[in-house]
């Protein structure tokens, strides 16, 4: 008896427009990086830079790695592990910051 798989892959095709304007993205943002730690912005410049790095990965997690095609629980477990996480490193820049 031959069991068919209940859980179905649909098949997203992504063009290859959408991986290059993606990638310029991460280019600009990069540069954008790599100036503001050029300027003098005192702490401000790591709370930038981490701003920038967060956008960074919402487009890799949601264009390279296909995020954005699984199915939504999926999708808010993952954003509610990197918001998790987020919060944990920001608590500890902060402890480090005002010791």
């Amino acid at each position: 008896m031959v069991h068919q798989n209940e859980h179905q892959h649909t098949q997203h095709i992504v063009g290859y427009g959408t991986y290059i304007m993606v990638w310029l993205a991460l280019l600009m943002l990069t540069a954008l990086t790599v100036t503001v730690a050029g300027m003098n912005f005192k702490n401000f410049a790591i709370v930038i830079a981490i701003l920038i790095a967060g956008l960074k990965s919402i487009l890799v997690m949601n264009y390279f790695m296909h995020l954005k095609f699984e199915p939504p629980i999926f999708r808010t477990m993952v954003y509610i592990t990197v918001f998790t996480l987020a919060i944990i490193i920001g608590l500890t820049f902060t402890d480090i910051s005002f010791r």
